[in-house]
């Protein structure tokens, strides 16, 4: 049975679309959190997560933000982006609903470990298999002969903005295929302008480098 893994599509529903389509068909779905925030499409995201085969929705911290109310984080312009988005956000019900982990075959599917930001050069004492998301890099860690997998991000690359990162797993073998496509940046730059983001937010996207 084929797999699909991905995290941190946030509101980008041009980068989800595209993401489904070059991944093809899958028996299950499985989303590592963080569907909203940041893009203008978090109602979309969360719906069509949920419609998708055998789903299972991890709750990510952007979705205990938006349940909270208020962003607990430092950084002023991820506050900007919260503040601009939480407002027409109407799918509390369901995010409530989101898990903590799914395990899958070996592994345990889940937002991150211990609230921490996992990048490629993070050293991570392992005490079993994950795959994760949260940090928005996809990459492969090996340490205690675990392994960890990060989906890296749909909605919000940090290496190439326009970049859309997921992972197909098959049940059978239990490997696990790192993939990424490319998506038209510019759609959800040209919606933000039009339901008047702030200049810093737009910007933000604007001037990132592109694959």
């Amino acid at each position: 049975m084929r797999v699909l893994i991905y995290s941190d599509v946030h509101g980008n529903l041009p980068a989800f679309e595209k993401m489904l389509q070059e991944a093809g068909s899958c028996e299950a779905h499985i989303c590592l959190g963080d569907l909203v925030n940041y893009g203008p499409w978090s109602n979309e995201c969360v719906d069509l997560a949920l419609s998708l085969p055998n789903a299972q929705v991890i709750m990510g911290n952007h979705e205990e933000a938006y349940l909270q109310g208020f962003y607990p984080g430092n950084n002023p312009l991820v506050k900007q982006f919260f503040k601009h988005t939480l407002p027409w956000f109407k799918r509390m019900d369901l995010i409530g609903n989101f898990i903590p982990e799914y395990a899958l075959g070996n592994y345990i599917c889940t937002h991150t470990i211990q609230h921490s930001y996992i990048y490629p050069d993070t050293t991570v004492a392992l005490d079993n298999n994950y795959i994760i998301g949260h940090s928005h890099h996809q990459f492969k860690y090996n340490n205690n002969n675990f392994v960890l997998y990060n989906a890296g991000s749909v909605g919000q690359n940090r290496k190439y903005i326009n970049a859309a990162n997921y992972l197909l797993y098959d049940t059978d073998t239990g490997e696990v295929d790192m993939r990424q496509t490319i998506f038209d940046a510019d759609i959800i730059i040209n919606k933000m302008k039009t339901m008047d983001y702030p200049e810093e937010c737009i910007e933000y996207y604007a001037q990132k480098e592109r694959a």
